[in-house]
């Protein structure tokens, strides 16, 4: 009987034919070339450099646009408004998109911040009502809190809203309350290294709000309206400010550039009889991609590596249950099944990890040079996609494995295995199926373990097209993962339950597979 190792050294020498050779390197160069054609092709239409997004405290891309009546806080102090009034309006939209309606989108924000200076990305904290969402506390864009619902988000219907911020160093509080009196603590957070004179006052801003309209089959054209929120405040207290210090209007990034803030309402602040208005559009929050290209456009070709890798995998099984020959006239036992299971897993996760590990890098560097964004990747999420998905596709290839040691014919294994995984993968990441069905693919079948390279994230408080076409898979990278090992698992136990073990005496089956000897 032969030992672990010998068996391992047998069958990875089987393993070694010119045409799975050929196979794997066609699947390798499939990723790289796709890749490239991708990357290569895409080229930034500014005439000059292109614009970016600002970046937080994180060094992420951030969307930091609103309208703010400001004045400079020391390091001990605070701000109490009580907020009137909260409208908006929304341009154009459905179903016809040719109107122009009052009305609040569900994150329009209007409150209080206290922020680290002016700058487009610099650390802030703020309490706020929103279109939709109640009173939130939110800091840092990425970071959301929930305060009270005030009758679904809007003030305009009932009694005013009162908000509070204190500043202690860098721990920042908010606070609410409906009567002035009576006050609830929303959250305390941290800004690290906010600055000795910051700045504190009343802001709005409005997100352009997102329509989704089904173009063929499965697929959907987005198309952004401009928004605008404001916010009325009075009863303004204010503690710490600088000693003759006043109250200055401005923006945070540029407004008033379209007709509508032109020539019908401009956005800014201003004040009357001691009540101030915030008018403003735009958002404070993480950015959705913005342009930018994810990561996952260089992994076009992974629908046809895989492919590859799944017909390679089930040819490899060389037999199937109930003791199928292999080379030699031997029985498929369960050691010869598991010596197979590391040799094809080995050789896969290799496969993957040259091509993904070269066409990310090179991809990136390519976008970057041909002057298009690059939604930020660090170090870390980027070896994570790198060997995910080598680690995915290794493991596709045993699931493969296991049911060509278990269906009866070789076609049949190719077919269920293609039918799990890749063409759920591939109708799924393209504009072909409904967002609810390819969510749903994504959830159920073993293509949810590609969610690995997923580099985009999904912000509840982020208007954007969240879906797989658009580069969203519905389960958390590691999610994802763990459905596709519970299906690799699942049939290696049914593959080791219906194979022999060595030496057991078993008799060469009629239904055998057929075709090329593994």
């Amino acid at each position: 009987m032969l030992t672990h190792k010998e068996l391992l050294r047998q069958e990875w020498t089987r393993f070694l034919r010119p045409a799975r050779l050929i196979a794997l390197v066609t699947a390798a160069l499939m990723v790289l070339a796709l890749g490239l054609l991708y990357a290569f092709g895409n080229h930034a239409s500014c005439s000059g450099p292109c614009p970016t997004d600002p970046t937080g405290p994180d060094d992420t891309a951030v969307s930091d646009q609103f309208a703010f009546m400001h004045r400079d806080l020391s390091r001990e102090g605070g701000i109490t408004v009580r907020m009137t009034s909260m409208t908006g309006t929304i341009t154009y939209p459905p179903p016809h998109h040719d109107r122009i309606v009052p009305g609040l989108v569900p994150w329009a924000k209007a409150g209080i911040i206290v922020k680290d200076g002016v700058r487009q990305g610099s650390s802030y904290a703020a309490l706020m009502v929103t279109g939709d969402h109640g009173v939130r506390m939110q800091y840092d864009y990425g970071q959301d809190i929930a305060g009270s619902s005030v009758n679904g988000g809007s003030v305009s219907e009932q009694a005013p809203v009162w908000l509070r911020l204190t500043r202690a160093g860098d721990t920042v509080t908010g606070y609410e309350s409906s009567d002035g009196e009576r006050w609830a603590k929303v959250a305390e957070v941290k800004l690290a290294g906010l600055s000795d004179t910051a700045q504190v006052g009343m802001f709005a801003t409005s997100p352009g709000d997102l329509t989704l309209r089904p173009v063929g089959l499965g697929g959907v054209t987005e198309q952004v309206r401009f928004t605008q929120a404001a916010g009325s405040f009075d009863r303004i207290g204010l503690q710490g400010a600088a000693a003759g210090g006043s109250w200055r209007s401005g923006t945070v990034g540029e407004m008033n550039a379209t007709d509508w803030e032109k020539y019908h309402q401009a956005s800014g602040a201003v004040e009357q009889d001691g009540t101030f208005t915030v008018t403003g559009t735009g958002d404070i929050a993480p950015a959705a991609t913005s342009g930018g290209r994810p990561v996952e456009g260089m992994l076009t070709g992974l629908s046809l590596a895989l492919l590859i890798v799944l017909v390679v995998a089930v040819r490899f099984a060389g037999g199937g249950s109930g003791g199928r020959e292999v080379e030699g006239g031997a029985p498929l036992t369960r050691a010869v099944f598991g010596a197979r299971a590391v040799v094809v897993g080995s050789v896969t996760f290799v496969t993957g990890l040259l091509a993904v590990g070269l066409v990310v890098p090179v991809g990136v560097a390519v976008l970057k040079s041909n002057g298009v964004p690059v939604v930020g990747l660090s170090a870390l999420t980027g070896a994570r996609v790198v060997l995910g998905v080598s680690a995915a596709l290794a493991l596709a290839a045993v699931l493969a494995l296991a049911l060509g040691a278990v269906l009866r014919r070789r076609w049949l294994a190719v077919l269920v295995a293609v039918s799990a995984v890749v063409v759920p993968y591939a109708v799924s990441t393209v504009p072909l199926l409904s967002d609810e069905l390819a969510q749903w693919l994504l959830r159920v079948t073993p293509a949810a373990g590609f969610a690995v390279q997923q580099t985009l994230v999904e912000y509840p408080q982020v208007t954007a097209h969240y879906a797989p076409s658009a580069g969203y898979f519905p389960l958390p990278w590691w999610a994802g993962v763990a459905v596709l090992c519970a299906y690799t698992a699942a049939a290696v136990a049914v593959a080791l339950r219906r194979l022999p073990q060595s030496g057991e005496r078993v008799g060469a089956p009629a239904d055998a597979l057929v075709g090329e000897p593994a």
